[in-house]
């Protein structure tokens, strides 16, 4: 056995959310046959789809290893936070990407033979090197150096199963010539609607060419600027062809349908009839156990623009009603805000409390959402209403549902289409406008031309969107948890990115590639709560320096620093015992 072979024996050649072409085990002449047809291809070409996670639970876990998510179970605390990674026997981080990079390159092998068209020739190579980059992107990202393979291996290639690690630079410059020629030669329209087309192309270089130029920059791995220019250059074509973004930021991942919605360049497709998810599930009913910590809630602006600390908006932070008040409102579309009812189970009816102040937000979530998306009361998976936002694991009012352990319970994937435990069918973006626009906004900064026009043109449109006063940036506000190292313009468009992009399973890598896990190694806290007022005097949930008022506080001060190796995964060790040649990332024991 070699290196790649567990992977080769593995790969899953043919599956597609539409069925499955069976190729074993004749593969010279599944090889002979697949491949002679336009459509044939297209029909082998959609397994390729499926490296997308979309609303696979796992997305929104990895949220876990950064600042503002924290897991609402007992002693569950990152690994990665708290220093307790070990070297895994395998993982699937390593050996899927590469079964899917076979699968790719057998196509890729393969067209050259095919009696298509030059054009449609052309086509298909662009889509291969589409899913190929995405899956080297994710290889190289994690372990830094990793084996380029540019063609299906088979036993007689001795010399790249044994190969040695191919440098970054040259994996990653490989990537980007081969997305870029994939723009050019792509059908621009793809192969129908929500197919891989030219702006998912460019979207792919957009998000590529920002990781890699800013993983330079911040490692001292190299040049950074081919990259952000790819980046910044790709993501100026997408915001010439789509300005406009949807209007509702919910209905971007609470939708039943995301065909033709403005700003969606990919989706995954989930209906009753074909596939579904469980996260919508997992979100309504908080058995996710996904929260955001103080910190992340602290990062949404008030609609005046100025952060909590500084906006004459902000009512305090010791109630969660004077809290929510004047906030952008994505925070409300991601966390439920504060309410009271009277409701006596097993009936769905429900009363509002004796006290008006504790239907403050029903107006304000009716007029920003509907009857199948957010509005108040939140329900559980049965249809159930629930007494109080917030109530705790450790004390849920006799309601052992929508607990949370700070307080701000995560719920941005949640909807009541189809109120049936784990049959979801709300489709999942891939790509859209709002990751685009951050990215621009970022590359262009990092080249040192991010100016107002920028400006207006990416974080603005966000902010509107959310209600929020326009950033200026001639008249930054002062933010006092400001990372000293960071200038004022980039808090401002990392901090955006954070809150567009909260809980889509992208801030423990931008953590990694800004060098700046170092956030992640605090203590993560949640609302402010007084014993004997707002849960009882004997509560067991703990407080901050064990206090009996304060915010909450489940988990202890990790260790510090973070460890300057932990910065890439270790490789699995069978890979190493396979091929010889491999060298584990420095310092991994």
């Amino acid at each position: 056995m070699k290196q790649l072979l567990i992977i080769i024996a593995t790969a899953l050649l043919l599956q597609s959310c539409t069925g499955k072409l069976d190729l074993q085990p004749k593969d010279q002449l599944t090889e002979k046959t697949t491949f002679t047809k336009y459509d044939n291809i297209k029909a082998y070409a959609w397994q390729f789809y499926e490296v997308f996670p979309a609303y696979a639970p796992a997305s929104v876990n990895k949220e876990f290893d950064s600042d503002l998510f924290l897991n609402a179970n007992p002693n569950s605390e990152s690994n990665w936070i708290w220093q307790r990674i070990v070297i895994p026997s395998s993982s699937a981080d390593y050996t899927d990407p590469y079964a899917r990079i076979r699968a790719v390159n057998i196509m890729l092998d393969n067209l050259d033979k095919s009696s298509i068209s030059d054009t449609d020739k052309d086509h298909w190579r662009s889509v291969g090197y589409f899913f190929r980059a995405y899956n080297y992107m994710n290889l190289v990202s994690k372990y830094g150096d990793i084996t380029w393979v540019e063609k299906a291996l088979t036993d007689g290639d001795v010399e790249e199963l044994y190969a040695k690690r191919t440098p970054r630079a040259e994996v990653t410059q490989k990537m980007l010539e081969q997305l870029q020629w994939a723009e050019q030669h792509i059908k621009p329209a793809g192969d129908g609607p929500n197919t891989i087309n030219v702006h998912v192309v460019r979207a792919l270089i957009s998000r590529f060419g920002l990781i890699e130029g800013t993983w330079r920059k911040y490692h001292n791995l190299g040049d950074p600027i081919p990259y952000l220019r790819a980046s910044a250059d790709a993501a100026a074509k997408l915001i010439a062809a789509f300005p406009n973004l949807h209007p509702n930021y919910d209905e971007e991942f609470n939708s039943e349908s995301l065909a033709n919605v403005p700003g969606i360049l990919l989706y995954k497709q989930y209906d009753q009839t074909q596939v579904v998810h469980t996260l919508a599930s997992l979100g309504r009913n908080s058995a996710g156990r996904w929260d955001l910590t103080k910190k992340a809630a602290d990062m949404y602006l008030m609609t005046d623009g100025q952060t909590r600390w500084t906006s004459p908006l902000f009512a305090g932070d010791k109630s969660p009603y004077t809290e929510f008040r004047n906030r952008d409102k994505r925070l409300y579309y991601t966390v439920p805000p504060p309410f009271k009812v009277k409701v006596v189970h097993p009936s769905m009816n429900w009363q509002p409390s004796d006290n008006p102040a504790e239907s403050e937000y029903f107006p304000v979530m009716a007029a920003i959402s509907g009857p199948k998306n957010k509005t108040l009361p939140t329900l559980n998976w049965q249809g159930l209403v629930v007494r109080s936002e917030p109530h705790y694991v450790d004390f849920n009012d006799g309601q052992p549902f929508n607990v949370t352990y700070t307080g701000y319970r995560f719920y941005k994937f949640s909807n009541k289409i189809q109120m049936i435990q784990n049959f979801d069918v709300n489709d999942a973006p891939i790509f859209r406008m709002g990751e685009v626009m951050v990215n621009y906004a970022e590359a262009k900064y990092e080249l040192g031309e991010f100016d107002q026009a920028i400006a207006d043109q990416t974080i603005n449109k966000l902010r509107t969107r959310a209600g929020v006063a326009a950033l200026q940036t001639g008249a930054i506000p002062n933010d006092p948890t400001r990372d000293a190292t960071i200038t004022p313009v980039l808090w401002e468009i990392r901090r955006e990115r954070a809150i567009e992009l909260m809980g889509e399973s992208f801030r423990f890598d931008d953590l990694r590639r800004w060098k700046k896990m170092e956030y992640a190694v605090t203590q993560k806290l949640g609302r402010w709560i007084k014993k004997g007022t707002d849960v009882p005097a004997n509560s067991i949930i703990p407080i901050q320096n064990g206090a009996t008022e304060g915010y909450i506080a489940y988990e202890k001060v990790p260790p510090a620093p973070f460890p300057e190796y932990y910065y890439f995964y270790p490789l699995p060790s069978n890979q190493i015992v396979l091929n010889p040649n491999l060298v584990q990332n420095p310092q991994w024991k």
